[in-house]
């Protein structure tokens, strides 16, 4: 929309008859239409015959369910009269209710029967109607109160620079390392096992073996029990099977003198 600036009617006034974007207009363009009802101020508008009426009611203080229908009906001809003025083709609801109006305060002013519950009051329709609309008019007034986005609220993204990342880097002592290391192997402690095979050697197939071995010789070299290729383990069993058996004085050890080598013979 471009902007027009007004000037003041001066001595000092120049020719040109108003500035349009800032750039000055000395004559009117030829091409230009004003139309006659280019301009027009409403002082009070309505969205319609009920909101007319309703508005007439609140401004008297009316009680809605008991509408004194000469008094309105008035005032409503009244406003009818200057909306003809200003522009007709907006009246032909209004005229309707007019119509209306006039209908129900001809039927108040004729005599009514002998047994009045009989026949309703006119106005009940017309206070139905009113009434209804004031409830979807007290709703549509909240529902507009109520913030509305790209109305009352705007959503903003803001996109912050890329920062650089200058961290220091930490000083990590000796200390510290020996800590960490110390929670790792002390949570690790949950997660070890062990697991229990079946052992290969057996003392007592071991004490057998010795007693065929020795069987019909007269000594045998002690070392020469023991089998090196059978590991520590082999050793400790094959011990344990000679001594299983010196106890039940099933061999004899024969040693000449200290030191001496150290000799096995079968009792059996």
């Amino acid at each position: 929309m471009t902007a027009l600036e007004a000037v003041p009617v001066t001595e000092d006034t120049p020719a040109w008859l108003a500035k349009v974007g800032g750039e000055p207009l000395t004559r009117l363009p030829h091409d230009l239409y004003i139309p006659p009802d280019a301009l027009e101020v409403f002082l009070e508008t309505f969205e319609g015959p009920l909101d007319l009426l309703l508005y007439l009611i609140r401004k008297n203080n009316l009680d809605i369910c008991d509408i004194p229908i000469a008094e309105i009906t008035r005032q409503y001809m009244s406003y009818l009269e200057l909306l003809q003025a200003l522009q007709f083709e907006l009246a032909a609801e209004y005229l309707v209710m007019a119509a209306l109006l006039a209908e129900i305060k001809s039927r108040l002013l004729l005599p009514r029967p002998s047994a009045p519950e009989d026949e309703d009051d006119p106005r009940h329709e017309l206070v139905r109607r009113l009434q209804e609309y004031q409830r979807f008019k007290q709703a549509a007034e909240q529902l507009d109160a109520l913030p509305r986005l790209e109305r009352d609220l705007f959503t903003v993204l803001i996109v912050p620079p890329p920062a650089a990342a200058n961290r220091p880097q930490p000083q990590v002592e000796l200390s510290e390392l020996l800590t960490a290391l110390r929670g790792v192997l002390e949570r690790a402690q949950y997660f070890t096992h062990h697991q229990i095979q079946s052992e290969p050697l057996s003392v007592r197939e071991r004490m057998g073996a010795i007693l065929d071995q020795l069987d019909g010789q007269e000594f045998v070299p002690f070392l020469s029990l023991f089998t090196v290729t059978e590991g520590r383990a082999g050793v400790v069993v094959t011990l344990l099977a000679a001594l299983e058996l010196l106890r039940e004085a099933l061999l004899e050890l024969v040693q000449v003198e200290p030191f001496a080598p150290i000799y096995l013979r079968s009792r059996a």
